[in-house]
């Protein structure tokens, strides 16, 4: 099992290896702390593209702006059940989800999201660190100083 950590990603909806089309491919908020999964989509006006909540199994919709749709996923990333949720909802809990990938409402019709449908979820690379630049500019070993 993969642990999931907060940042961003794509969610690529509708994949057939059978057929070998490629499908959409979404921006993807993660939200896997318990910080990142309690705060959601509290406060916003919208969201661009989608947002995976993880782990998660219910969500609900107080204090919310705008109606979302919310996609249960299993932990194979199979669409469980799909609902649109109004402003002040409590949804109810689904046993075998595990993620939970919420969007404007009407987003995931137009995706192609419905039970059933395998989900492909990538995270973004982390960023690379580089070392602290030393003081001398070029990075080498700092001058050092004398004293007369």
């Amino acid at each position: 099992m993969r642990t999931w950590r907060d940042g961003d990603g794509t969610l690529t909806v509708g994949t057939d290896s059978g057929t070998g089309s490629e499908g959409q491919a979404v921006p993807l908020r993660i939200a896997a702390s318990y910080r990142a999964r309690t705060k959601g989509l509290l406060g916003r006006d919208g969201v661009e593209g989608a947002m995976m909540l993880t782990p998660c199994g219910s969500v609900h919709t107080f204090r919310m702006r705008f109606p979302i749709d919310v996609a249960y996923l299993d932990r194979k990333f199979t669409v469980l059940a799909v609902t649109t949720m109004k402003p002040g909802r409590l949804g109810l809990p689904r046993l075998r989800a595990r993620h939970v990938v919420e969007a404007e409402a009407g987003a995931m019709e137009r995706w192609g999201v419905r039970p059933g449908v395998r989900l492909e979820l990538k995270a973004a690379p982390p960023p690379r660190r580089t070392p602290p630049r030393r003081p001398g500019g070029c990075g080498g070993p700092a001058p050092s100083r004398v004293q007369p």
